[in-house]
């Protein structure tokens, strides 16, 4: 009987160890693929080049993109996306705001924005454009559509400009997410925030959403 709780307990104990070594393969497979999805699908990094976006981004800083947001939330007006946009000879990226929605019709009129028909109160204090450019018509965003603005906004290009436009959600790589650099995120480090003044809302304004 000794001899067979021998062999019982033996057979106890190599299943346990296969259990352990197979557990052990899983989790290094799973820190494999977590690795694979993260630098291929998850995070992405690129640097701002020019002050479009200033203050809430210099030249020179480097930007986390986050490209996972968008399969599993929704893009929300004032989110701070990276853009791919196709050139003449090569594709770039560039940093821009999300003002217009798809389905909304987008116009500036005297500096500001205004959302069907309303003015946008926005959430940071912009400086009024002295450029409407295509804008100045009324535009209709169609489905999938974005009207995007750049945070230094009479010194740079945008959907008010031609060779740009409206941008398509397929051209949106993600979220500028976080500032490596200085390891700030984004939507914390925006020097207009400082100067709004709620005084100047408009209580019948299109609200900015977060």
């Amino acid at each position: 009987m000794k001899y067979d709780f021998d062999l019982e307990d033996k057979s106890k104990k190599r299943k346990q160890l296969i259990l352990r070594i197979l557990l052990i393969l899983l989790e290094v497979a799973i820190v494999i693929f977590a690795a694979y999805a993260i630098t291929h699908y998850g995070l992405e990094k690129m640097t701002v080049s020019g002050e479009y976006m200033s203050p809430t981004l210099q030249d020179g800083d480097e930007v986390l993109i986050d490209r996972m947001r968008y399969r599993i939330c929704s893009i929300k007006r004032n989110d701070v996306v990276v853009v791919r946009h196709n050139g003449s000879e090569h594709s770039y990226y560039t940093v821009e705001r999300v003002i217009g929605m798809p389905g909304e019709k987008v116009k500036i009129e005297d500096g500001e924005v205004y959302i069907n028909g309303k003015k946008l109160k926005e959430k940071f204090d912009f400086p009024k454009m002295e450029n409407g450019g295509l804008a100045l018509e009324e535009v209709t965003l169609e489905e999938d559509d974005y009207f995007m603005l750049c945070d230094n906004r009479n010194e740079c290009e945008d959907s008010r400009n031609a060779n740009i436009g409206n941008v398509r959600k397929q051209d949106i790589v993600g979220k500028a997410w976080l500032r490596t650099n200085s390891l700030a995120l984004i939507s914390h480090i925006d020097g207009y925030a400082k100067q709004r003044n709620p005084k100047d809302s408009d209580a019948s304004s299109t609200e900015g959403s977060e």
